[in-house]
C-alpha cells in the first residue's frame, strides 16, 4: 500500500471514531456504518483523483461533488435528476431536511430517534469532516492540523452527551484515531528516505543499525511517536480522573471546593430549561419521578430545582453561587417571618432511573434533606446540586419542607424588603423596551401596593389579558423576545414566567423565575406520580415576612395560589371570561397531571424547556448543534470556491501598495509573474527578468502598452538586483497592471474565468503553509534520531 493510501485508509478511521462520540445522540448504530461506507467512497474518489493526478484543489472540489451526489442517492434520490444528479429540487429537500433535524433536535431528549432528518445531519456533517480531513492530511500532506476537525467532530457529541461512563471511551477512540493518522504521516515521510535509521544493532554493541524502510520493524522514530502518544494519552485519561469538579447535566466547574466541612466552590448555571426542554419533547410522557408526602392536598406541593435570578434582557438564567456542604438542617428561609402560618410537611421522593438531574427537586422551602450521594448545597436558592458526577438518577431521599401559608392581607401589608435584596432582585437592564415597564404600569394602574401589583399582573396573565396557552408558537430571541410576547399574546410557560418577572422588577418589586415540577398526578396507592411534562416554570416574588412567594401567571397551567384567589362566588358571572381554548388542551397521559404541561411540548419546545424566546447568547434551546452545524457547514461550502479569489486580490493588493522603491519593484515583479501564471504562463526561474519577460509577451502575444510596461518593470528589477546604485522605477505597480491588463485582453472567456476564480498562483498558499509546517515539525523533531 502506498503512503498516499495508508495516509487516506487513517483519515477515513480517524474520522469515523471521532464520530463515534456522536453514537450516544440517536437510537441505533445505522447512520454511522452508512456514513463509514459513504466517506469510503468519497475518500476512494480522491485516491482516484490524485493518481490522474489532479491539482490539489480540483481533488478537493471532485472529492466535494462525489460527497453531495451520496447524499443526494441516499436522502433525496426522488428529486434528483435521473435519480442521481442534483437540481433545484434536491437543494429544496436538503433545506427542509435540515430545518426538520433543527427541529427534531429541540424536540426529543437524547437518545433521540434516527429521523430521516437527523440522520442527514449526522451522516453529512460526517462527509464535510471527512472531507476535511482528507484534504489536509492527504492532499496537502499536513496531518496535524486535521486535528481540529477531528476535535470539532468529537466535541459536538461529547458536548451534547454528558455524562456516562462511554465518554472516555469516545475520547479514547478519537485520540487513538487521531494519533494513527499522525503515525502514518510519520511512516510516510520516513519511507521517503529509502533508508532510516533504526535502533541500536543487535549485532554489537553499541554499534548502528540500520532498517529498510520497507522492512517489518518499526523505525526509530516511529516507535519513539508511538511511545509519546500513548504515554499522552494515558495522561489525558488518568489525570481528570483525579481533579474535583462539578460535571455533567446543568453544571459546568468553576473552581475547587475547599473539601469536607468547610465551604468553596462556586457554580455556574446555565439554563436548566434546557435539559427540561429535552425531557419534555420526547414522543412519551416519562415518569421522573414518584413521591408520598403527609400533607392532605399536594396541589401546592410544586417541586423546585433551580431559580434563575440574572435577567440581562434576553434570557433569566441563575447566577455564580458559592456552594458549600449540606447543612443539617437547612438555614431559616430569608424573609419567612416566625409569624407566619406555616405547615410542617413530609415528602419521600424516589426519582426514576432514567432521570438524570444535577439539582434535587425539592419543595420550597425545604428544611432537612435526608439522602445519599455527594451533593452540595447553594444558600441563596436553597438548592442541592451534585458534585463529581452525581445526578438524581435512581436516587431515594426524603424532605422536610414547610407549607408556608400566607394570607392576601399579610402580603398587602408585607413591609418593605432589604436594601440589597431590593437592588439585586429589580435590576433589569437598559436594553429592555419601554414597553415591558410601560405595560406594567397600565396593567397594575391603581394598585395600593406591591400585593396588589403582583395579583394585577398574574390575572392579566392568565385571565383577562387575552393569552393564550399555545404550543405551536414559535419564540423569537433577544432584547425584544418579552416585548414581542405582550403583543403577540401566545406562548408557553416560560413566555409567562420570564415576562411576569420582568415585568414586576420594573415596578420594583423583587423577582425570579423558579424552574421545577407541578404537583403531579395522585395514583390509586396513595403516592403521586410526577412525569415529564409536569416540567413547569414560575415567577417567585419576594414579600418580606412570606419570603420568596409563588404566583401563577400561565393559563390553565398549574394552580393559582389561594392568596393570590379574591372572594368571589363558586360560580362565574355570565360575564366572567374564560380561558382560552388551546391547541395543545387534549388530556395527557399518565402518568401527568391536568395542570401539566400539554402533549404537544414534545413537540414545540414548550415549558419549561422553550427558552429560544428568552435567550440571545444561546446557552438555551437557542439555535440548536446541527443547525449551527449545517450552517457552518453552508458557510464553508459557499466560501471554498471564492478563496483563491480572496487570496489572489488581498495579495495584489499588498504587494502593489506603494513602499520603498526596491521593495515595491520587486513586489511588482512577482505580482506581473503570478498574473501570467494565472493566465497559464507558468513562472521560470532559471531566466533572467528581461528574457522571463519576453517569455510572457511571446506567449501572451502581448503588443502596445503592456508589452512595453513588461520590459520596463524587467529592466527595473535588474536594477534593484544588479546595480550599485538603482535608480528608483517609474511606476512599478502601474506597469504590472498594465500588463495584467494585457494578458486579460489576449485571453479567452474560459482562460479569463479560470484566472478570476481558481488563479493558478493561488498554490503558493499551500507550499509556504507546507514550508512553514516543515520548518515547524524539523526544530520539534529529535536532533538525534539514533545512536
Amino acid at each position: 500500500m502506498s503512503g498516499a493510501a495508508r495516509l487516506a485508509v487513517c483519515a477515513v478511521a480517524a474520522t469515523l471514531a471521532a464520530a463515534c462520540a456522536m453514537l450516544p445522540l440517536v437510537d441505533g448504530d445505522t447512520w454511522l456504518v452508512q456514513a463509514a461506507v459513504l466517506l469510503a467512497v468519497q475518500s476512494a474518489v480522491g485516491a482516484v483523483a490524485r493518481q490522474v493526478p489532479l491539482a490539489r484543489w480540483l481533488t478537493v472540489a471532485v472529492q466535494a461533488l462525489a460527497g453531495l451526489l451520496l447524499l443526494t442517492v441516499v436522502f433525496a434520490r426522488s428529486q434528483a435528476v435521473g435519480g442521481v444528479l442534483p437540481g433545484p429540487g434536491v437543494f429544496g429537500e436538503f433545506a427542509q431536511l435540515l430545518q426538520e433535524g433543527a427541529d427534531d433536535v429541540g424536540r426529543y431528549a437524547i437518545p433521540a430517534p434516527a429521523t430521516l432528518a437527523l440522520r442527514l445531519l449526522l451522516v453529512g456533517g460526517v462527509l464535510v469532516i471527512g472531507l476535511v480531513v482528507d484534504a489536509v492530511a492527504v492532499t496537502y500532506r499536513s496531518a496535524a492540523p486535521a486535528g481540529l476537525p477531528l476535535l470539532a467532530l468529537y466535541s459536538v457529541g461529547a458536548g451534547l452527551a454528558r455524562g456516562g461512563g462511554s465518554d472516555r471511551l469516545w475520547f479514547l477512540a478519537a485520540a487513538a484515531g487521531y494519533l494513527l493518522l499522525l503515525l502514518a504521516e510519520s511512516r510516510d515521510r520516513l519511507s521517503r528516505w529509502g533508508r532510516a535509521f533504526g535502533g541500536p544493532g543487535r549485532t554489537g554493541a553499541g554499534s548502528a543499525g540500520f532498517a529498510a524502510a520497507g522492512s517489518g520493524r518499526a523505525v526509530a522514530p516511529v516507535r519513539t511517536g508511538r511511545r509519546i502518544g500513548a504515554l499522552a494519552l494515558g495522561l489525558a485519561l488518568a489525570v481528570p480522573a483525579v481533579l474535583p469538579s462539578i460535571d455533567g447535566g446543568l453544571l459546568q466547574p468553576h473552581g475547587r471546593g475547599a473539601g469536607p466541612g468547610g465551604d468553596g466552590g462556586t457554580i455556574s448555571a446555565v439554563n436548566p430549561l434546557v435539559s427540561l426542554q429535552n425531557s419534555l419533547n420526547q414522543p412519551e410522557n416519562r415518569e421522573v419521578m414518584r413521591y408520598s408526602t403527609s400533607t392532605g392536598s399536594a396541589e401546592d406541593l410544586y417541586l423546585r430545582i433551580v431559580a434563575l435570578d440574572h435577567f440581562d434582557g434576553a434570557s433569566w438564567r441563575a447566577s455564580e453561587r458559592r456552594i458549600t456542604d449540606v447543612p443539617d438542617p437547612l438555614p431559616a428561609p430569608a424573609g419567612l417571618a416566625p409569624a407566619m402560618r406555616t405547615s410542617p410537611v413530609t415528602t419521600s421522593v424516589s426519582a426514576s432511573g432514567s432521570y438524570g438531574q444535577n439539582y434535587l427537586p425539592l419543595p420550597y422551602p425545604a428544611e432537612r434533606v435526608a439522602i445519599a450521594g455527594q451533593w452540595r448545597y447553594e444558600p441563596e436558592g436553597r438548592t442541592l446540586v451534585g458534585d463529581h458526577g452525581q445526578t438524581t438518577r435512581g436516587v431515594r431521599y426524603q424532605v422536610s419542607s414547610l407549607l408556608v401559608e400566607p394570607t392576601a392581607a399579610q402580603l398587602a401589608a408585607a413591609p418593605a424588603p432589604p436594601q440589597q435584596l431590593l437592588r439585586e432582585y429589580t435590576k433589569v437592564p437598559q436594553t429592555l423596551p419601554e414597553v415591558v415597564a410601560s405595560t406594567a404600569r397600565k396593567v397594575t394602574a391603581g394598585a395600593a401596593n406591591a400585593y396588589e401589583q403582583a395579583v394585577r399582573l398574574q390575572d392579566w396573565f392568565s385571565v383577562n389579558g387575552g393569552f393564550r396557552y399555545d404550543t405551536e408558537v414559535r419564540s423569537g430571541s433577544g432584547n425584544n423576545a418579552i416585548a414581542r410576547f405582550l403583543t403577540d399574546k401566545k406562548g408557553f410557560c416560560v413566555h409567562f414566567s420570564f415576562s411576569m418577572a420582568a415585568m414586576a422588577r420594573t415596578l420594583g418589586i423583587p423577582a425570579r423565575v423558579a424552574v421545577g415540577f407541578t404537583p403531579g398526578t395522585p395514583q390509586t396507592d396513595g403516592s403521586v406520580s410526577v412525569g415529564s411534562k409536569d416540567a413547569h416554570a414560575w415567577p417567585e416574588l419576594y414579600f418580606e415576612g412570606a419570603g420568596w412567594t409563588r404566583f401563577e401567571p400561565t393559563p390553565s397551567r398549574g394552580t393559582p395560589p389561594e392568596y393570590t384567589v379574591a372572594p368571589s362566588p363558586a360560580t362565574p358571572g355570565p360575564t366572567a371570561p374564560e380561558p382560552l381554548p388551546s391547541r395543545s388542551a387534549a388530556p395527557a397521559p399518565a402518568p401527568a397531571a391536568e395542570g401539566g404541561c400539554p402533549p404537544q411540548l414534545k413537540k414545540d419546545g414548550g415549558c419549561p424547556g422553550e427558552v429560544r424566546q428568552a435567550r440571545a447568547d444561546g446557552a438555551g434551546s437557542g439555535p440548536s448543534w446541527p443547525a449551527l452545524a449545517g450552517a457552518a457547514v453552508a458557510l464553508v461550502v459557499l466560501a471554498l470556491p471564492v478563496l483563491p479569489l480572496l487570496w489572489r486580490t488581498r495579495v495584489r493588493r499588498r504587494r502593489l501598495r506603494a513602499g520603498e522603491p526596491g521593495a515595491a519593484t520587486l513586489a511588482a515583479w512577482r505580482e506581473m509573474t503570478d498574473s501570467a501564471w494565472d493566465y497559464g504562463i507558468p513562472p521560470d526561474e532559471s531566466l533572467t527578468p528581461r528574457a522571463a519577460a519576453d517569455r510572457i509577451v511571446r506567449a501572451a502575444g502581448l503588443q502596445g502598452p503592456a508589452a512595453e510596461a513588461a520590459g520596463r518593470l524587467a529592466r527595473a528589477v535588474e536594477q534593484v538586483l544588479y546595480a550599485p546604485s538603482p535608480r528608483p522605477a517609474d511606476g512599478p505597480a502601474a506597469d504590472a497592471e498594465a500588463v495584467r491588463t494585457g494578458l486579460r485582453a489576449s485571453a479567452g472567456r474560459g482562460t479569463r474565468l479560470r484566472a478570476l476564480l481558481a488563479p493558478r498562483s493561488a498554490t503558493r498558499l499551500a507550499r509556504a503553509c507546507g514550508r512553514r509546517w516543515s520548518r515547524t515539525t524539523a526544530r520539534l523533531r529529535p536532533r538525534r534520531l539514533a545512536r
